[in-house]
């Protein structure tokens, strides 16, 4: 056990942040806290890094435990250089290793005892190098920076002329080079772009110590994570599981408990009407079997109702007009600034109702390719064709679409000046601006609450052709799924830029993989690019048989042929009794399904127990046929 919770509670003055909040973190465990924006936790990243102390409950942490903990946004004053700040780390195996080079020295000049003590020494300290990694120091710190996607050139620059997102990720590198026995991460894929992201997933799932973070991204939390610690309504609810796991599991946990409370609330009217009934004929008879019932009802154990779930924006995407077929052609397109070319001979389509993701390295210019689009810059080189009746609504993650001095409610009257006061309320409160949050000035807006205006403002529109730069950059988990069904409904056309592979997944119909000689196009989703991917990186059967014929006899190339096709067979035989066994579970759980909806079922808290329980059992079987199948 590295940290246990008990029952934590906070407020400032009349505000209650926390009520009842419990957890444990196991050895070597990597959790998640998920919740709605504002639902308190990073309320809990300060309690446990005692920046704030609890009003009620404990934490209890293990003996001589050291916790790392990087926040959202973090600031680094240091004279250093990058290499040399993230250096520091090693400052004490420095010191270490000089020790043992001056001890080699000495012990060129030494003999008998003195000669001996000094080699006692220095087999102790060179034990004590080897074990805490001396001799891989300087390579897991070259590792480190690469994989989180600073340049060789950007390693002898001050650390104080990066940017705020750069210095953010080099406090990451050092946090993750310093190994702590926890590390507690804020939203570490904030300022990481894909490849990073998937470097940082593979560096944590091989982390020796226990991690707690804090993340919108859904996966990257199912490729790292184990447990889920959801907060909502001031509480801590825990799964043991992936956020996938929590996701399904919270729906039919939500599910089946309202289901036990309207049939417990249905069963106490029926018996309240029987008493009633009884009190209604005035013998003595009556009176007793009203009253024993009465002190039945009195001893049921009440079935509590499931608490609120917190409001959701509402986002409905409707076009005015539609566009023809051909959307958009981009024909050879290059940009650079001064002697940095950012990328050269891009090009790519769009059609009616494609849905496309714009990827590619942080610094690569997806955002501006975007504002070439919009014509904000003009391209040295290169063409674009618009497609007739195009109408443009752009999302710009910098929010410069939003004037900073007006308020919420101005920002959409000035914008839609023939919208009704009461219409432009309704459209706020859909997007969770009710009361006088509309009239917030939008300098003094959140990220997430600029977005929502955007996205408001975008809804409103009527557009056709959707142009988004990190449209989930601030958006909680719950927010990013009504963003994606929206998209998926929309029956326009969508070009977006996202860090966020989930979203990517759930979204794209098509990857434009964005590099500095152009851009390839993936007639996918983000599962459907990976994979393109990996087939190119790695040599095909046909190639390895090929290679091997110009080095074996006719007689070995047969054989790996028959090999090979063997291994197909076989694979194909696998691949059949695997979707018969998918099949037969899908028939078992909808079996249950089908008897959990049964009144006579739903009456009887055992067997709605039962039946659950083994409709739970066959899901992750069903789990686990599927990551097989994959």
């Amino acid at each position: 056990m590295l940290i246990t919770c008990n029952n934590l509670q906070k407020s400032f003055g009349t505000e209650e942040i926390l009520h009842s909040v419990s957890f444990i973190l196991e050895d070597k465990e990597k959790a998640a806290i998920v919740g709605v924006n504002g639902a308190g936790k990073t309320s809990v990243f300060r309690l446990l890094t005692k920046e704030w102390v609890p009003d009620g409950g404990e934490i209890i942490f293990a003996t001589g435990i050291k916790i790392g903990h990087l926040p959202q946004i973090t600031t680094i004053t240091s004279p250093l250089t990058l290499y040399e700040e993230l250096d520091t780390v090693f400052e004490p195996l420095r010191v270490l290793e000089a020790t043992i080079r001056k001890l080699e020295s000495d012990m060129a000049n030494q003999k008998g005892d003195v000669l001996e003590a000094t080699m006692s020494k220095y087999s102790r300290l060179m034990s004590e190098f080897e074990e805490k990694r001396g001799y891989e120091a300087t390579s897991r710190l070259k590792g480190v920076l690469k994989g989180l996607g600073f340049t060789e050139s950007q390693w002898q620059q001050p650390i104080m002329s990066l940017s705020g997102g750069q210095q953010t990720r080099a406090a990451l590198g050092k946090l993750l080079l310093s190994a702590p026995d926890v590390l507690l991460l804020d939203e570490p894929t904030n300022h990481l772009d894909i490849s990073s992201i998937a470097w940082l997933e593979e560096y944590l799932r091989e982390y020796k110590n226990g991690v707690l973070l804090i993340s919108h991204d859904r996966y990257f939390l199912d490729r790292v994570t184990t447990k889920t610690i959801e907060i909502e309504n001031k509480k801590a609810t825990v799964y043991n599981g992936s956020y996938s796991f929590y996701a399904k599991h919270k729906a039919i946990n939500r599910e089946t408990a309202l289901r036990h409370y309207l049939n417990q609330q249905k069963d106490i009217k029926r018996q309240e009407k029987i008493i009633q009934a009884y009190r209604a004929r005035l013998t003595e008879k009556n009176y007793i079997r009203a009253k024993s019932r009465e002190k039945l009802l009195d001893k049921m154990e009440k079935v509590d109702k499931p608490e609120s779930l917190p409001e959701q924006m509402r986002l409905m995407l409707t076009p005015k007009i539609e566009t023809g077929y051909d959307v958009l052609d981009v024909s050879n397109l290059s940009m650079a600034f001064g002697e940095k070319l950012l990328f050269k001979n891009a090009s790519f389509s769009l059609k009616k109702g494609d849905k496309a993701a714009l990827i590619g390295p942080n610094g690569i210019g997806k955002s501006t390719l975007f504002k070439i689009i919009m014509g904000q810059y003009a391209p040295p080189t290169g063409d674009i064709r618009e497609g007739v009746h195009l109408r443009i609504g752009y999302y710009d993650q910098a929010g410069q679409n939003l004037s900073e001095e007006k308020n919420v409610f101005q920002e959409l009257a000035d914008t839609y000046p023939r919208l009704t006061q009461t219409e432009i309320r309704n459209v706020l409160a859909a997007f969770l601006f009710t009361g006088d949050d509309v009239f917030k000035l939008i300098s003094q807006l959140s990220g997430g609450e600029r977005g929502r205006v955007s996205l408001a403002k975008i809804m409103l529109g009527g557009a056709n052709v959707l142009v988004l730069d990190e449209p989930t950059n601030h958006l909680d988990i719950f927010s990013k799924e009504i963003l994606e069904k929206a998209l998926s409904d929309f029956p326009g056309t969508v070009l977006f830029i996202s860090h966020d592979r989930y979203f990517i997944n759930s979204t794209a119909t098509k990857i434009l993989d964005l590099s500095i000689d152009g851009i390839v196009e993936y007639l996918g989703n983000y599962d459907y690019y990976l994979d393109k991917k990996a087939q190119v990186a790695a040599p095909s059967p046909s190639s390895v048989i090929a290679t091997s014929a110009t080095d074996t006899s006719n007689k070995n190339d047969w054989q790996a042929k028959k090999q090979a096709e063997s291994a197909a067979r076989k694979l194909e035989n696998k691949k059949k009794r695997l979707e018969q066994s998918i099949q037969e579970l899908e028939n078992k759980i909808a079996a249950c399904d089908a008897q959990l909806a049964l009144d006579e079922i739903g009456r009887d808290a055992e067997k709605v127990t039962a039946i659950f329980t083994e409709k739970t059992v066959f899901e992750e079987e069903l789990l686990k046929l599927y990551d097989e199948y994959m």
